[in-house]
């Protein structure tokens, strides 16, 4: 657990020690639940497992389905707004900042979340949609929204829309 602390530090300068992180990161304190409900969810008490997640997200304001598979160490900074759908896959050392949604585009009944590699980091109200890969060492800025895969080690800005009816 240590080392889990030990990388928020390196990750924000604002946390000043254990204490203020476990007391004062509403992330963190989302993260403590979401292993608690993912575990019912594995076990198959599935609406065990829902219920805390609903009741982290009237509490913290960050929605994390138990059926998400989290690596370690996920940095959720500021949290709030933050949505983590049911298939999305994230690897370790991911950062996700405020308003973040890892959502999907479909009712299909299959993977229809993204799925992060390891040391992602996106930023604050970017929307990253769909059965889409995002490679290791990826950073997507701030208010951007992925719809297709990204490579490895790339930066990623930019909102692109067009006109679909007249």
């Amino acid at each position: 657990m240590s080392r889990y602390f030990k990388s928020i530090k390196e990750r924000d300068p604002a946390a000043r020690h254990f204490l203020h992180i476990i007391l004062c990161y509403p992330g963190i304190q989302a993260m403590f639940w979401y292993r608690i409900s993912r575990f019912f969810y594995k076990i198959k008490l599935k609406l065990v497992g829902e219920f805390i997640m609903y009741i982290v997200r009237c509490t913290l304001n960050i929605e994390i389905h138990p059926g998400a598979k989290i690596g370690k160490r996920l940095f959720i900074d500021h949290g709030t707004g933050v949505v983590i759908g049911s298939t999305s896959i994230i690897g370790n050392d991911c950062t996700i900042y405020q308003g973040v949604t890892l959502g999907g585009t479909g009712k299909d009944k299959v993977k229809r979340h993204p799925t992060l590699g390891n040391n992602v980091m996106v930023g604050a109200g970017a929307k990253v949609l769909g059965n889409i890969v995002i490679g290791d060492n990826v950073k997507i800025g701030a208010n951007t929204v992925v719809l297709h895969s990204i490579q490895s080690d790339q930066t990623v800005v930019g909102v692109k829309g067009k006109e679909v009816i007249k």
